[in-house]
């Protein structure tokens, strides 16, 4: 009798444990955590993160710088057949890895990384790590219009969880392992920690507590100080002068905003519409996909422009210093967007990040050069235009406006341009907000069969409050020193059942219209309400405060005081939980319309 054993999903966790390996490294930390508060333990976890993740990232681009050189030469010739062969042959290579070695690598690794934290109990596979160091190190590599940005945050976050599973922390700790390793990679990645530790918040955790920003923030740091000790502490781009004089230039960078958010809007559109549709092609297709992705961009190098392949840094610091006319950057930036589309598309593992910064650069470039042409008195120079386009992309196809912000602070170190970089970033956001309704990585979730929260809906969401439900101050209020009787001749002709007390010297509390009955009836009617009230009081809510706030008190108290925030004796309204759950409903009743 034979025995089937089914195959593990590398996407979920195993149900059990094999026996732990106790090495020297688990009892360290087995020590450190019994000697520090879990949340201590988890910080100095943290810096670890950092320093592997770190170390990982100094590996991976070595990878791809060594690849491009030897697969491409250090300056690809235009007209020349390696860039045909070179895209298209590492992609057949890329494509058998992910479809039988790591079939969970595909994409840019920022869904993978929210999957594990809302999905998986915040597990991913160390193959996932190995298997997307590998094959984007081969895509970037070989010329692919992709990014190491992206699979850098995969990497750390698949490093982070392996560690925790290793040291068998916390269920609730485990799923915050991948934020704080993906925050490390990207942080790496970038050069940037800000930027890293506020894309993270931003677009993968969506909350933060100073628990969860003081590991991101660690690990993120220490990643970097690893990298920079490694790579030099250089910038990823020579920055040029820039500079911003007239207020009313930012009429020009708000002109570059409408145009990039235009941009980001036909460049996720593209994604979104050819994406489902390759994926819905049958399945030995995909073993080619990568290769024609390879080859379509091969050929865009071939007929002149290699500058699109690859990340493209070298070709933005060149941009900057404005060694490209305005039509070559424009071309550049369409083309851009054709080839990451392409090569996204196919599956290739790779990120957008770089592709991105890509665009908005040539894009930012170019505009700025057509508005100084029309406009010469504007002050700006190509460099100024070109880093924000870089910000203008970020904002409008990501998504994540703070990020995109700090993101250009860090790549410049120049806090001169912050105006401009605003103003640009928040009409491409506006503007793409207002075109695009589903964010791309929310896009591309969907696309999956994922139900993943939307970060950006969560933001956009009215939040309902205590004042949305609150009914007006009650015109009879029984005050706590008056006698029984007082009290219920004041109330006798009244329809309601529940009364508020105020208490003294402060606070709140109710009685029926039964209960008054009832000691009125037993002789008390000559004591005071304070003397046979149960001296608990009421809890009492604020205005301001979330509905859900008064979810807790609705169903124990018949009535909840809402006092002011300066005067806790002044009474704004009073909420009840029919008042509560009307609001509720009615909300209901218009984000879910009904069928006709």
């Amino acid at each position: 009798m034979s025995t089937t054993v089914p195959l593990l999903d590398p996407a979920v966790p195993p149900a059990s444990t094999p026996v732990a390996r106790v090495t020297t490294a688990r009892r360290l930390f087995s020590t450190l955590e019994g000697v520090f508060h879990e949340e201590v333990f988890f910080l100095i976890l943290s810096v670890f993160i950092g320093i592997f993740s770190g170390l990982a990232v100094v590996c991976f681009r070595l990878t791809i710088d060594w690849m491009h050189l030897a697969l491409l030469g250090p300056l690809p010739q235009t007209h020349s057949w390696r860039l045909f062969a070179v895209p298209s042959l590492a992609g057949l290579v890329v494509a058998a890895l992910v479809m039988r070695v790591f079939p969970g690598i595909r994409g840019s690794g920022v869904n993978q990384t929210k999957s594990a934290l809302y999905i998986f109990n915040g597990f991913i596979p160390f193959r996932t790590a190995v298997g997307k160091f590998i094959c984007a190190g081969i895509a970037i590599g070989s010329g692919q219009s992709l990014g190491p940005e992206d699979p850098s945050l995969q990497i750390g976050a698949s490093i982070a969880s392996a560690l925790g599973r290793q040291l068998e922390i916390s269920r609730e700790k485990l799923r915050l392992m991948a934020p704080v390793g993906a925050a490390a990679g990207l942080a790496a990645a970038f050069n940037a920690p800000i930027s890293a530790v506020l894309f993270v918040i931003e677009e993968v955790i969506g909350r933060w507590s100073a628990g969860i920003l003081g590991s991101v923030v660690l690990s993120a740091v220490s990643s970097v100080v690893i990298v920079r000790s490694f790579l030099g502490s250089e910038p990823l781009f020579r920055i040029p002068v820039t500079t911003f004089k007239r207020p009313t230039e930012l009429i020009a960078y708000a002109v570059l905003g409408i145009v990039g958010g235009l941009a980001s809007v036909a460049f996720a559109k593209s994604i979104g519409f050819f994406r489902p549709r390759l994926k819905a092609l049958p399945r030995w297709t995909q073993y080619f996909q990568p290769a024609l992705a390879g080859l379509l961009v091969g050929f865009v190098g071939y007929l002149g422009f290699p500058q699109v392949m690859g990340a493209g840094y070298d070709s933005m610091d060149q941009a900057m210093h404005g060694q490209y006319a305005w039509k070559v950057l424009a071309i550049l930036a369409i083309l851009k967007i054709l080839a990451t589309t392409v090569s996204f598309v196919s599956g290739t593992p790779g990120g957008m990040f770089a592709p991105t910064l890509f665009i908005g650069a040539m894009l930012g470039g170019a505009v700025g050069d057509i508005e100084q042409y029309f406009f010469p008195h504007l002050t700006g120079s190509t460099g100024t235009y070109v880093l924000v386009g870089m910000g203008v992309l970020f904002a409008g196809f990501l998504r994540v406006p703070m990020t995109s912000v700090f993101m250009v602070l860090e790549v410049s170190g120049n806090y001169e341009i912050i105006v401009p970089v605003i103003v640009a970033n928040t009409f491409s956001y506006v503007v793409s907000r207002s075109l695009q309704s589903i964010p791309i990585f929310d896009l591309l979730t969907r696309q999956d069969g994922l139900i993943l929260p939307s970060l950006e809906e969560e933001r956009e969401e009215t939040i309902l409050r205590v004042e949305d439900a609150m009914l007006p101050v009650p015109a009879a209020i029984l005050s706590a020193q008056d006698y029984v009787d007082a009290n219920f001749r004041r109330v006798q002709d009244s329809t309601e059942s529940t009364f508020l007390v105020r208490m003294h010297p402060s606070g709140w509390n109710s009685v029926t219209r039964d209960q008054l009955q009832r000691l009125f009836r037993e002789g008390k009617g000559e004591l005071t309400l304070a003397s046979v009230l149960n001296a608990q009081s009421l809890p009492s809510l604020y205005p301001d405060l979330p509905l859900d706030s008064a979810l807790r008190y609705v169903n124990d108290y018949p009535l909840i005081p809402v006092v002011n925030r300066a005067d806790s004796h002044r009474l704004e309204g009073i909420v009840s939980r029919e008042s509560v759950f009307e609001k509720y409903g009615s909300r209901r009743a218009i984000e879910v319309p009904s069928e006709t």
